[in-house]
C-alpha cells in the first residue's frame, strides 16, 4: 500500500514538473522590447531624481544635458577619438591575452606539469586587480601603450584559461576515445575535438575576459592618463573632472555603458548562432540565452 501511494505521489510530482509554466505578460514580450522598457525606466528615474532633488550642476547632470554634451563631443571628434583609442588598445590586449591563455590551456591539457603550473599561476595572478599591476608595468615599459597592453593581457588571460580548462576537462571521455581511435592526437585533438566541444565554456571565458579587460583599461587610463600621446575614455573622463565638466563625465560614462550593452548583444548573437543553434545550450522562449 505504501509503495502504491509513493508511486502515485511520484507520478504526480513528475506531472507537475512536466507541466509547462505560464509565461507572465512581461515574459511574453520580446527580449529587445523588455530591455528598451527597462532603459526607459532607468532614464525616467534619473530624470525624476534631478527634477525632485535639484542637485548641484557641478556634481550631477540631467539626462538632457548629458545627451547634448554626448552628441556635441561625438560630432566634434573628442569623444569619438577617445573611444576609438580605448577600443583599439583593448582589442590588442585581448588578442595577446587570449593567445597566451590558449597556449597555457593547451599545455595544461597534455601535461600534468602544465596543469599544475596553470593552477598555480591562476591562484597567484587571477585575484590581482589590473590596476595593481600598473605601477610595475610603467616601471618596465614607461608611459607607453605597452604598459596598458600588459595590464589588459594580465587581466584577460586567466578568465579565458580557467573557462577553457574547465571546458576541456568536462568533454565527454567517449568523444576523446573515439577521436584517439581515429588517429587524432596532439594539437589536432585540441583544435578539432576539444575546442568545439568546449565552445560554451570558451564563449563564457571570452565574455568574462572582455568585461575584465574593459574595466581594467578604463581604470588604468584614469590613473595612467594619456597613452602614447592619445587619451582614451578614462582620460576623457578624468579631464572632464579636472575642469568640473560634470556633463562630459556623464557623457563618458554613458559611452562606456553603450559599448557594454552593444558587446553584450554581440555575445548573445554569437551564442545563438553557435552553441544554441547546435543544441549545446538552451535558449528561452523569448529568444534570449539561458
Amino acid at each position: 500500500m505504501r509503495s502504491s501511494s509513493s508511486d502515485v505521489a511520484g507520478a504526480a510530482t513528475v506531472a507537475v514538473a512536466a507541466r509547462p509554466r505560464l509565461a507572465s505578460p512581461w515574459g511574453r514580450l520580446p527580449a529587445w522590447s523588455r530591455r528598451v522598457l527597462l532603459l526607459a525606466l532607468l532614464i525616467g528615474a534619473w530624470q525624476a531624481y534631478v527634477s525632485v532633488r535639484h542637485p548641484n550642476a557641478l556634481s550631477f547632470a540631467s539626462p538632457w544635458d548629458t545627451s547634448k554634451t554626448f552628441w556635441h563631443d561625438l560630432k566634434d571628434g573628442t569623444l569619438a577619438t577617445a573611444t576609438w583609442t580605448t577600443l583599439k588598445i583593448l582589442v590588442e590586449g585581448l588578442a595577446i591575452g587570449a593567445g597566451i591563455g590558449l597556449m597555457l590551456t593547451a599545455f595544461a591539457t597534455f601535461s600534468k606539469f602544465g596543469d599544475d603550473l596553470l593552477s598555480l599561476l591562476t591562484a597567484i595572478l587571477n585575484p590581482l586587480p589590473g590596476v595593481a599591476v600598473l605601477p610595475l608595468a610603467i616601471l618596465w615599459f614607461g608611459i607607453t601603450t605597452k604598459a596598458l597592453l600588459f595590464v589588459i593581457a594580465n587581466s584577460v588571460i586567466w578568465p579565458i584559461a580557467i573557462n577553457l580548462s574547465t571546458g576541456f576537462k568536462t568533454v565527454n571521455p567517449t568523444i576523446i576515445a573515439v577521436a584517439r581511435n581515429m588517429g587524432i592526437s596532439g594539437l589536432r585533438l585540441v583544435t578539432d575535438v576539444l575546442a568545439p566541444a568546449a565552445l560554451p565554456h570558451a564563449l563564457s571565458g571570452f565574455r568574462t575576459a572582455w568585461a575584465f579587460g574593459w574595466r581594467t583599461i578604463v581604470a588604468s587610463e584614469l590613473i595612467f592618463g594619456v597613452a602614447g600621446g592619445k587619451g582614451g575614455l578614462g582620460n576623457y573622463i578624468n579631464n572632464a573632472r579636472f575642469y568640473l565638466d560634470t556633463r562630459a563625465v556623464f557623457a563618458g560614462l554613458v559611452m562606456i555603458a553603450l559599448i557594454g550593452v552593444a558587446l553584450d548583444l554581440v555575445f548573445v548573437w554569437v551564442e545563438r548562432s553557435t552553441v544554441v543553434r547546435w543544441g549545446m545550450k538552451r535558449a528561452d522562449e523569448t529568444g534570449g540565452v539561458s
